[in-house]
């Protein structure tokens, strides 16, 4: 028998998500789902997403964890996708 998933945005089962600066962490935790404003359009992440780097441009990235949505202005650098963990190294990002 299969052991049943766990909640979402629990921490088992979630992505685990880190925004970064050159001057600090700007998140660190747990999230359902991320949206990222790649350099090209938006990029949805789900738990599960293929391993991806992207190249990031200017806008607003959503992290969402339950009914909880999380905002940040980003402006350039990159984001990893790698076994359900998002990382974002941006030359900017601060709370929106």
């Amino acid at each position: 028998m299969a052991a049943p998933a766990a909640a979402a945005g629990t921490g088992a089962g979630a992505l685990r998500v880190t925004v970064l600066s050159p001057e600090q962490t700007v998140f660190q935790g747990t999230a359902d789902s991320v949206v990222a404003p790649a350099f090209n359009g938006k990029l949805g992440i789900l738990r599960g997403h293929a391993p991806l780097m992207a190249l990031l441009g200017e806008g607003e990235l959503r992290v969402t964890t339950g009914g909880d949505e999380r905002r940040f202005l980003v402006a350039g650098g990159f984001l990893q996708v790698a076994d359900d963990e998002v990382t974002v190294l941006s030359e900017r990002a601060t709370p929106a």
